[in-house]
Parts: structure tokens; C-alpha cells; sequence
């Protein structure tokens, strides 16, 4: 049995408080703060936060590149609330608001599961930080705590708005349950691609498990020394992200978890492939800024493991894509 949205589905009318939107907005804008104020600082040349000794000190043209890049990036953050909140934002194009949405939720979602965990297990007795194994310390052990408490608050404010404004305009396309979904969004090219995604997603994901149990095959000399605690808690993250990106496009692909609601296998997707694609990149370009340093060099394991969550990913992300075109399109269909 298939059902099809109404061809005369609309996005409907904002439902949740003006007030709500406001409260959250304002949060959102406050929790930038912190880390636009450190990084501002920092580009004009403060210390503040940064120990003697740290490597932060060594290459001073190249961190305020990078700090001005890290600016950009979480002022769009500023952007997206603004545009979630916003009358003019429902018409702005689709593509303009996902993309960098998806982004977002790739950089934010591992902090805001990752950090937590870490923090637990410090307080269980494990490392988490450089000062807490003896080496040279990055920062100031506060600077974490400020920080990623910022990302975790801009995440879930931002993902609340986002979830609110997607309701509010696109809510129709994820109606009914994965039995409901007709052949047509689930053709022989989705099952290849989810398959696809499933296969190249075995050498990242081994690769991370591998490291998570304590392995150091195809690590390079500096990671292995800096593994802590909170290196195999991203480990077991990473794998977990990858698995559930896979999932979730499997879901979507072959119509399996039938009585699921359709939200459930697209925001496994969503978030999912966000995690893994965006993390993956992250992890790519900070290891590019370490190709003059032996021991900190990428080996062909990682470059290979960096590489393959992307184009999980990737694949997974445009299944969704994928989707959500289809059933827009059969949703404006214009009734027979």
C-alpha cells in the first residue's frame, strides 16, 4: 500500500510562539560570543588562553588565518538564526539554507555528543587533555570548558529553530510511516548508492574500531603519543556516526523498518551523513597543516579513513537529497 502527499500540500503557517523563536534566537547570538571574542583576541595578537610553550605560538601567520576562517565560520552561525527566525527567511532557496545547515550539523552534533562523554570520563579518572598527561600543554584547560559549552548551546538552539522553520515549510514531505512510501522514491539507483555507501564505509569504520580498542596500526608517531582518553571516545563517535549514516540511507533505500515513521531513517541520514562527511573534511584539512611534521604526518590509513567518511558522506547526504526532491515534486504535482 503507498500514499502519496496531496498535491495541495502547503508549508504551513508558523506554529510554534514568536517568543520561543526570540528566546532562542538570543540564546544562539550569546553562545557565539565566547568563542568570536577569544578568536578576535587571538588574531590581534592576546595570549589569552594560550600557555608558554604551546604550538599555537609557533606559526603565528598561519593561526590567524585559520582563526579568520574559524571566524567566518561561526559567525554564519549568526546568519543561519537570523534566517530561521526571520519572515524573509521563508523565502530564501532551499539550498541556500540546507547546505549550510548540514554543515553546521556535521561540525556541532560530534562536539555536542562528544564533549559530555569526555568529561565523564575524565571525572571516571581518564585523560582528556595534554596538561593531564604531562606533555606540553595546547591551552588553557578553561578555554575547552567555555568553548565547546558555546558549540553545545549554539547547536541546540540552532537545530530547535532549524527543526521549528523545516516543520513550518517542509514538514508535508516526511509524513506517514516507510510502508506508506511509494517504489518511485525508492528505485534501483537509491538501492545502489545506500549499498554503495554501506561497502566504502567498511575501511573507515574498521579503522576507527581498530583505534578504539587500543590498535596504533596506521597511526602516525604523534598520535599515538597523544592518544588519551578522549581519543578513543572520538574513535567510538566516529564509528558510531559512520554506522549511523549507513543506517539510516539503508532505511531510506530499501524500505526496511517499515512501521518507522519516515522522520526517523531521514534524520539518522541527515545527521548522520552531516557528522561523518563534515568531521571527515575537518580532520582532512588540519592534517594538510601537518605535512612538514614527520611525526604528525597523515599515513596512507588515515588519509584513506578521512577520505572515506567524506564520500559516505556524501553519498548518504544525497540520498537524501534525493528524496526529498522526489516527493516535493510529487507533492506540486497537479492532480490527474
Amino acid at each position: 500500500m503507498t500514499q502519496t502527499v496531496p498535491a495541495s500540500a502547503t508549508p504551513a503557517a508558523p506554529t510554534a510562539p514568536d517568543r520561543l523563536r526570540r528566546v532562542l534566537r538570543a540564546v544562539a547570538l550569546v553562545a557565539c560570543a565566547p568563542y568570536l571574542s577569544l578568536k578576535v583576541a587571538w588574531i590581534a595578537g592576546s595570549h589569552l588562553g594560550i600557555p608558554d610553550g604551546s604550538s599555537l605560538l609557533e606559526h603565528r601567520a598561519e593561526m590567524a588565518v585559520a582563526n579568520g576562517v574559524t571566524v567566518l565560520m561561526d559567525a554564519m552561525v549568526i546568519v543561519l538564526t537570523l534566517l530561521l527566525t526571520r519572515p524573509w527567511g521563508l523565502r530564501v532557496p532551499a539550498w541556500l539554507l540546507v547546505l549550510p545547515m548540514w554543515g553546521a550539523a556535521g561540525l556541532l552534533t560530534p562536539i555536542m555528543t562528544g564533549f559530555p562523554v569526555q568529561l565523564a570520563v575524565k571525572a571516571l579518572g581518564g585523560t582528556v587533555r595534554s596538561a593531564d598527561s604531562g606533555r606540553e600543554p595546547f591551552l588553557d584547560e578553561w578555554v575547552f570548558g567555555v568553548v565547546y559549552t558555546g558549540f553545545i548551546v549554539q547547536g541546540l538552539a540552532l537545530g530547535t529553530l532549524f527543526v521549528l522553520y523545516a516543520r513550518d515549510r517542509w514538514g508535508h514531505l516526511w509524513q506517514g510511516r516507510v510502508w506508506d512510501l511509494p517504489r518511485a522514491l525508492t528505485g534501483t539507483g537509491q538501492r545502489v548508492v545506500a549499498a554503495l555507501a554501506a561497502v566504502l564505509a567498511l575501511l573507515p569504520l574498521t579503522a576507527h574500531l581498530l583505534w578504539a580498542s587500543g590498535s596504533t596500526t596506521g597511526l602516525n608517531a604523534g598520535r599515538i603519543a597523544d592518544r588519551t582518553s578522549d581519543f578513543y571516545v572520538l574513535q567510538v563517535q566516529d564509528a558510531a556516526f559512520l554506522a549511523v549514516a549507513v543506517a539510516g540511507g539503508l532505511l531510506l533505500a530499501f524500505r526496511r523498518g517499515r512501521a518507522l515513521p519516515v522522520k526517523v531513517p531521514l534524520a539518522l541520514a541527515s545527521v548522520g551523513s552531516a557528522a561523518t562527511a563534515c568531521w571527515a573534511l575537518w580532520l582532512s584539512v588540519a592534517s594538510l597543516l601537518s605535512l612538514d611534521d614527520a611525526d604528525h604526518r597523515p599515513t596512507t590509513l588515515m588519509v584513506l579513513t578521512y577520505a572515506g567518511g567524506m564520500i559516505v558522506g556524501i553519498l548518504v547526504a544525497g540520498l537524501v537529497v534525493r528524496f526529498l526532491v522526489v516527493r516535493s515534486a510529487a507533492a506540486n504535482r497537479p492532480a490527474a
